[in-house]
C-alpha cells in the first residue's frame, strides 16, 4: 500500500505529528487488509510498537478503532462521521440512476471515480443484475493509483500538469505483470487517453479482467469524474465491439449536463 504523504494547505501552520500518525494508521486499513495485528500496523507505518499501541489505544477510545483476538479493525464509529463527507455527494446522487442503467445493458459492474491528492478516490460502485463476474475489489472510499484500471487511467489522462506530476509522485502499484509503474511511460498514455477520450484497460488492475473509462467533463473541458466499467476481458470486448465506448460516453455526457 502507498503511504500518502500530508502536506501543509496553509503556508507557516505546521502538521501536528500526532495527528499525522493516527491519520496514517486509519490510512493502513483497507478492503484487502480490514484486521490487522500491532507489529502489521507498527510496519505499515513506519511507527514503533509503542507509539503505534498508544494512538490505537486513543483511537479506540474514540470509538474509531476495535480490538477483539489481537487484531485490529476500524469501528463502526466512523459511519457516524461518513454522514457528513460531502465529497462526491451531488455527483453521486446524479450518477447514480445513469450507473444502474449503464450496469443493467452491459452486465459490467460500474464505478464513479474522482480525483484526490494524486490518487483516484472511488464514490459509487454498482453491481449488474446479473453479473458475468463478481468484482468485489474497489468499494466506495477506497483509493488508487493512477496507473491502471479504467477509471484511475481516465483521470490521469485528463489531470493538468501539476496534478499529473502529483499523481506520479507517489509509489504506483504494480498490480499485475501488465501495470505501468515507469513515469515516462504513463505520461504518454495519459496524453493518448486525453486524445481518444476514452481508456481500455487490460489486464492491468487483475489478470483476467478489463475496463473501459470515460471522463465526465465540465462544458469548459475540466474533468469532473471518471466513468468506468469492469469485466471479463472477453465480456469487455463484446462491449466495446458493440459501440459500448460510444454509449458510456452519452451516460457520462448525459450526467455532466445534469450536475
Amino acid at each position: 500500500m502507498s503511504k500518502r504523504v500530508i502536506r501543509s494547505t496553509k503556508a507557516g501552520v505546521p502538521i501536528v505529528r500526532a495527528v499525522e500518525r493516527a491519520i496514517a494508521l486509519l490510512r493502513a486499513f483497507s478492503s484487502e487488509r480490514p484486521r490487522q495485528t500491532l507489529t502489521e500496523l507498527a510496519l505499515s507505518t513506519s511507527l514503533d510498537k509503542n507509539t503505534t499501541r498508544r494512538l490505537l489505544h486513543t483511537l479506540e477510545a474514540g470509538g474509531l478503532v476495535e480490538h477483539s483476538e489481537g487484531h485490529y479493525a476500524l469501528s463502526f464509529g466512523l459511519h457516524e462521521l461518513l454522514s457528513a463527507v460531502t465529497v462526491g455527494g451531488d455527483l453521486r446522487d446524479i450518477a447514480l440512476p445513469t450507473m444502474h442503467r449503464v450496469a443493467a445493458e452491459t452486465s459490467a459492474t460500474t464505478f464513479l471515480w474522482v480525483y484526490q491528492d494524486g490518487f483516484a478516490v472511488c464514490v459509487e460502485r454498482v453491481r449488474p443484475p446479473q453479473p458475468t463476474v463478481e468484482v468485489t475489489w474497489s468499494p466506495i472510499g477506497s483509493r488508487n493509483t493512477l496507473n491502471s484500471g479504467g477509471g484511475p487511467l481516465t483521470i490521469l489522462g485528463y489531470l493538468p500538469p501539476e496534478k499529473l506530476a502529483v499523481a506520479l509522485e507517489h509509489p504506483l502499484i504494480s498490480r499485475t505483470p501488465f501495470s505501468i509503474t515507469n513515469p515516462g511511460e504513463l505520461q504518454r498514455r495519459a496524453a493518448k487517453i486525453a486524445k481518444d477520450g476514452y481508456v481500455i484497460a487490460e489486464n492491468d488492475f487483475v489478470v483476467g479482467l478489463s475496463g473501459v473509462g470515460v471522463p465526465i467533463l465540465h462544458p469548459n473541458g475540466d474533468l469532473i469524474a471518471a466513468l468506468s466499467i469492469s469485466s471479463l476481458c472477453d465480456h469487455v470486448k463484446s462491449i466495446v465491439e458493440a459501440d459500448g465506448v460510444k454509449k458510456l460516453k452519452m451516460y457520462a455526457h448525459a450526467i455532466a449536463r445534469r450536475l
